[in-house]
């Protein structure tokens, strides 16, 4: 039973472990545009059942908890936070933040829809709406040669000014996608997100409408991470790893004293 207690060390070593690797990458994106930080979740793995609860124990009396062991720890899954990051002003018209529910839709190279609440948009040399890394925007719009202004409603209507003309035109209007189950999302790198199964389907609407938030121009929301938090949680982790590197040595030792001396 004693070598039992290894494995449900070490089990606890790894889950500690994984859990750092999760804070770790948080802190990395504390200053990551649109991140949102990642719990980690744990299970525990299954119990041997010495007595069942209820069992005849004596005559007809019965064990009022019965005995179970469990075998340790094991991590599950991230859950992702989605609350809401500060907005930080940048005097960029052709950045965009969210005030709210929803995300920006970004076209792949292989035609598919990825989302992504970093709205850092830029122009690309034919004027077109793309993210910092050329992706183009969805829907795709064109702002003309020449124009001397841009302007992002909070519905998401883009209007830009043309030299020569003091009227805006309205160039398109950027939308955003909400889903029933944001934290089902899967992450791809890069600040972007794609649909799976558990997310359900992207409901795509205007800013400020069935639940969508709306559109701030001149803005970047900033990652949701609280270092102090993840500075507790890096502690409170390192000390449980800790525990159970103290758990290993002590079974080692009582394995060692039992070798000796039976």
């Amino acid at each position: 039973m004693t070598s039992a207690a290894l494995h449900v060390a070490r089990t606890g070593l790894d889950a500690q472990q994984q859990r750092m690797q999760v804070i770790a990458n948080n802190i990395a994106n504390v200053n990551t545009t649109g991140f949102k930080s990642d719990r980690a979740n744990f299970q525990t793995l299954a119990y041997q059942q010495i007595t069942q609860p209820g069992a005849t124990s004596q005559g007809d009396d019965q064990y009022a908890t019965g005995t179970s062991l469990g075998t340790g720890v094991q991590f599950v899954s991230t859950s992702r936070s989605d609350t809401q990051g500060s907005l930080q002003q940048t005097g960029n018209a052709l950045d965009v933040a969210i005030q709210g529910n929803g995300f920006f839709q970004v076209q792949m190279p292989d035609g598919t829809t990825a989302y992504t609440r970093d709205g850092s948009f830029s122009l690309s040399s034919t004027g077109q709406i793309v993210t910092s890394d050329g992706k183009p925007v969805v829907p795709n719009m064109n702002i003309p040669d020449g124009a001397t202004g841009v302007t992002i409603g909070s519905d998401g209507t883009v209007s830009a000014t043309v030299a020569g003309s003091a009227t805006p035109t309205e160039i398109g209007k950027l939308q955003l996608a909400r889903f029933v189950n944001p934290g089902g999302l899967q992450d791809l790198g890069n600040n972007l997100l794609a649909q799976t199964q558990a997310s359900g389907e992207p409901q795509v609407g205007d800013p400020g409408t069935e639940g969508r938030g709306s559109v701030v121009q001149g803005s970047l929301e900033s990652s949701n991470v609280s270092v102090v938090e993840e500075l507790v949680d890096m502690i409170e982790t390192q000390r449980a790893y800790e525990v159970n590197s103290k758990m290993i040595s002590a079974t080692d030792q009582m394995l060692q004293y039992l070798n000796q001396n039976v």
